[in-house]
């Protein structure tokens, strides 16, 4: 495994092992730098306290689309009952998304989102890089998502929910918000049942960074402001026979 110096570089991802699936390599810094190369690269940082900066790049990749997204029944229920008492925002309390996002689970002991990747984050948020998508019912937060925009790429990284389905609403209308928005590719990073159930589906890497090269070579996005309600996901259809990713493949 390759270990970073000080010099801004990234080995290339199809480097990186099969098991662990995807690490590439280790050191280096957060810097708002070292993050954007690696995102617009195809790798991310996933560590804990107590490990070396760890980068990572899978193959398959876990990816979501607009006609991929799978809103069940019983959550259209339960949104139409609530819908009145919820708004959506972006980028209103980022920090405190990341924040709980970062909070210990019950299922989990630690978490990946050290102290100085809150730090880092909030960096790339303050330089327009990194943004959340919140869900309020009056003035509580009650969840939320963040991550990382280039291009028309987003690159999801963590969620949290404080009551039933907020981080189910905050999720799908984020998947919905970005493909009015004409992102190419909405990255997951790594599947887990949650995602999977929500949607999500893995694509070989090489698909990925071949979709990653076509987005960052667009501007970045600078229009940050809510152009869809929670309504948009009532009106949501599944359509799993269609992809976005791979109509633009």
């Amino acid at each position: 495994m390759v270990w970073l110096d000080d010099d801004l570089w990234f080995p290339p991802p199809e480097l990186a092992l099969r098991e662990p699936n995807g690490l590439l390599c280790a050191g280096g810094d957060l810097s708002l730098e070292r993050l954007r190369l690696a995102y617009g690269s195809g790798i991310f940082p996933w560590y804990e306290d107590g490990q070396p900066l760890l980068w990572w790049s899978p193959d398959p990749r876990c990816l979501i689309d607009r006609s991929h997204l799978h809103v069940s029944r019983s959550l259209k229920k339960w949104l139409r009952k609530h819908i009145d008492a919820l708004e959506i925002r972006i980028d209103t309390q980022f920090e405190d998304v990341v924040k709980a996002c970062a909070a210990p689970r019950h299922y989990s002991d630690g978490t990946w989102i050290t102290a100085e990747m809150q730090s880092a984050y909030l960096q790339l948020h303050r330089a327009g890089i990194a943004h959340s998508f919140e869900l309020w019912r009056g003035h509580q937060l009650v969840g939320g998502l963040y991550g990382v925009s280039l291009g028309r790429s987003f690159f999801g990284e963590s969620m949290f929910s404080s009551e039933t389905n907020a981080s189910k609403l905050v999720f799908a209308w984020m998947v919905l918000q970005l493909s009015q928005w004409s992102f190419l590719q909405i990255d997951c990073q790594l599947p887990n049942a949650h995602l999977m159930r929500l949607g999500a589906f893995t694509q070989p890497r090489a698909h990925f960074l071949t979709i990653l090269k076509k987005s960052i070579a667009e501007p970045d996005w600078h229009a940050w402001t809510p152009t869809l309600g929670l309504e948009a996901i009532l009106t949501h259809h599944d359509q799993p026979e269609n992809s976005d990713i791979l109509r633009h493949a």
